[in-house]
């Protein structure tokens, strides 16, 4: 590889791990206190950096996925999939991080592939970056990691219905292993179905976990094709999935994760 378009590639990263780290603290303090004017001021602030950023990352070009999932990340849609009125500061806030974490994922895949080295932290293959420490059960965190790194190469390669599947079942897996260290009596108790989890339908074991506030409404923008892809195979018909699918399906997990890990 080029030096020079390794050292772009390693500062792109780094700065993205910046933003990103920036991001958790603006979403912290709104949390904390929402309506605090220099909490609103330093929350636009990183958005607009954010906002350089992509732009810089998309080449300009507003049809590139960065940018469109960065434009996306302001719209709240109704049921039918229309935008309506815009989402919650930390909604927006929260949705950015997916997208940033999704342009660094991307970076450090095409950094690891030609060599490109001296960061901790950056992802890859041979040094797992440890999403996911969070989860109960040690013998799914490497399934659900290759799993991941599977769902990122699938994106990159255009093939987006394995890219949606492989993010399904992660956010399944990943959800299960909390209801599961919860208990089936508490959940039960919380008003769940009483049979077994391991009976339950994914979008069952998606409704509880929100009900039981393990995790928050984010799979409200879980596409259709992605709440019906346990049967896919079972139905006999390729579904159409498009790009769109694909990545938002990526970012509603991104957003799962962040609940069930509270600290990243």
């Amino acid at each position: 590889m080029d030096e020079s378009l390794r050292g772009q590639i390693g500062t792109y990263v780094s700065h993205l791990d910046g933003l990103i780290r920036r991001g958790r603290q603006v979403r912290e303090a709104l949390t904390n206190e929402p309506s605090n004017s220099s909490v609103i001021a330093a929350t636009r602030a990183w958005q607009e950096d954010c906002g350089v950023t992509i732009n810089q990352l998309s080449g300009g070009s507003k049809a590139h996925w960065l940018a469109r999932s960065f434009s996306e990340a302001f719209l709240m849609r109704s049921a039918d999939g229309h935008a309506v009125a815009g989402a919650a500061p930390t909604e927006i806030v929260t949705r950015l991080l997916g997208v940033l974490e999704q342009a660094e994922a991307t970076l450090s895949g095409i950094g690891d592939s030609q060599g490109v080295s001296g960061r901790s932290s950056v992802s890859s293959e041979a040094s797992p970056p440890h999403r996911f420490d969070f989860v109960h059960n040690p013998e799914l965190r490497p399934i659900v990691e290759q799993a991941y790194i599977d769902s990122r190469r699938a994106l990159e390669q255009a093939d987006y219905e394995m890219a949606l599947r492989t993010s399904c079942g992660i956010l399944e897996a990943i959800v299960t292993d909390a209801l599961e260290h919860k208990g089936l009596s508490a959940l039960i108790a919380s008003g769940a179905p009483t049979d077994m989890i391991a009976d339950w339908s994914f979008d069952t074991r998606l409704a509880v976990a929100e009900k039981a506030g393990l995790i928050r409404g984010g799979c409200a923008r879980l596409p259709a094709v992605a709440r019906t892809y346990r049967d896919h195979d079972d139905s006999g018909l390729k579904p159409t999935v498009s790009e769109r699918d694909a990545r938002q399906t990526g970012q509603v997990l991104h957003v799962v994760m962040r609940d069930l890990d509270p600290g990243r």
